[in-house]
């Protein structure tokens, strides 16, 4: 950790916290980090009393309130989240699935916002767990607008798992899929990352024309067939081009100051 901050320190403690890793004592940080027993608990005292950390049964410690609060408070203020909604719950309306939001930031895909017309949810990932970076509409409808330079990378990365999925078993082989992806403006996966569900998704831009999020449709095989799929794939297209032309429209104001427009 030589050559880091503060801040970048004790931001390390927050990111050691994962699904698989729910809890950490303070000799596990340590042993962990590299950081000297008084430095961590230094740390340790500044998360807890802003509440970012919570203390536990046992000398362990997990994510505290803290995280709780802020994201509802990022639910109140992400635009993508405000704008996306209403045209979830339209597309639950229309069909029996589920309905994403999904953001990308950095190598990573993150469902922020869902809704559901069927009794359970067709899809494995809720708000805030980390989605496969390889697999699924999503993950593809995002890839395939990424500058090539920026994509090649992330192809021979995961390489092994587009094989895997019938993508292709090279580099080449996976970018014609990823140009046709482009042409048809909406990617379609079969039980890729849910057995037994179709995802289809389009890309969300930004004001820059950088891909920034995906909107993302899952439904039953057995309750989807080509008519309905080609329905489908053209409200999600639809829905997903309304909100980026919504989030470019007016770059400095607030979501309450104009009005969220939905589709007929």
């Amino acid at each position: 950790m030589s050559g880091t901050n503060s801040a970048d320190r004790i931001l390390a403690i927050l990111d050691v916290f994962t699904e698989e890793r729910l809890e950490w004592t303070p000799e596990e940080l340590m042993a962990e980090l590299g950081y000297s027993r008084p430095t961590l608990y230094r740390y340790i005292k500044s998360l807890k009393e802003t509440g970012f950390l919570a203390s536990m049964p046992g000398g362990c410690m997990t994510l505290g309130p803290r995280v709780v609060e802020m994201d509802y408070l990022m639910q109140k203020s992400d635009r993508l989240v405000c704008l996306g909604e209403p045209y979830l719950k339209q597309l639950c309306d229309h069909h029996p699935a589920s309905s994403l939001l999904v953001r990308w930031y950095g190598s990573k895909l993150l469902c922020v916002a869902s809704e559901c017309s069927t009794p359970n949810a067709l899809s494995s990932y809720p708000r805030g767990r980390p989605m496969p970076l390889a697999r699924g509409a999503i993950s593809r409808a995002i890839m395939a607008y990424l500058p090539r330079r920026q994509l090649e990378p992330m192809i021979s990365e995961n390489l092994s798992e587009f094989a895997s999925i019938g993508l292709g078993s090279t580099c080449d082989e996976v970018m014609i899929c990823m140009k046709q992806i482009r042409r048809q403006g909406v990617a379609i996966a079969y039980g890729e990352v849910t057995p037994g569900v179709v995802g289809i998704a389009a890309p969300i831009f930004s004001d820059t024309n950088a891909p920034i999020a995906a909107l993302c449709v899952t439904i039953e095989a057995r309750e989807t067939d080509e008519k309905r799929l080609q329905r489908i794939s053209d409200e999600v297209r639809s829905a997903a081009a309304n909100i980026s032309a919504e989030l470019g429209k007016y770059p400095n104001q607030t979501v309450e100051e104009k009005p969220i427009r939905r589709q007929a």
